[in-house]
């Protein structure tokens, strides 16, 4: 073998070695965007959730607390805003932090009517959104992570390169504004 076939070989190797380089860290973005999204969709989980609760809560509310129909009225708008389609992870977020602040009010106002925080419907439903809110922190937190090492996967090089070649974009964080960091407290005992 020649001097020009030891150069080819070489040659040979290294695009070789280029392209195996290429596909590795194009895949490996691939599974990061794609565990980023299967996190977001657990977060859509837990929330969805947190949204069907809430129509029975404000039912069970008003039953007691006829006279506070500002806050439920808010409550139930914050919902369906919440819920509203088409939203991109920080519309979502900030929709999700004013519903978050509603339920707050909502569960401030149950506290002045003794009757209702200690009825059997009201305690069910407060278990059940208690539960619900620490899966949403958990996924939240899940998705952060995963939105966390995306990004990183992304702007470090060489992947910066092969991010740019894909047509990869810089995931959202779910963040919570500030005010809005406190967990909903729904306990009254």
């Amino acid at each position: 073998m020649g001097t020009m076939g030891v150069v080819g070989a070489i040659g040979a190797v290294v695009v070789l070695g280029a392209l195996v380089w290429l596909v590795m860290t194009y895949n490996r973005l691939v599974a990061l965007r794609n565990q980023t999204s299967a996190s977001w969709a657990q977060i859509d989980v837990q929330l969805k959730r947190r949204h069907d609760l809430i129509p029975n809560l404000v039912a069970t509310v008003a039953r007691y607390a006829e006279h506070e129909r500002g806050t439920l009225e808010a409550v139930t708008a914050a919902r369906g805003a919440a819920t509203a389609g088409g939203l991109d992870t920080a519309a979502r977020a900030q929709a999700e932090n004013l519903l978050t602040a509603k339920l707050g009010g909502l569960l401030a106002v149950a506290e002045a009517y003794p009757e209702l925080a200690a009825g059997d419907s009201f305690l069910r439903l407060q278990r059940e959104l208690t539960g619900t809110e620490d899966k949403i922190a958990y996924a939240r937190q899940f998705y952060n992570s995963a939105v966390q090492s995306y990004n990183t996967a992304q702007e470090s090089f060489p992947g910066s390169l092969v991010a740019g070649l894909g047509g990869h974009r810089r995931g959202e964080f779910f963040e919570a504004e500030e005010g809005a960091r406190e967990a909903v407290q729904v306990r009254f005992r």
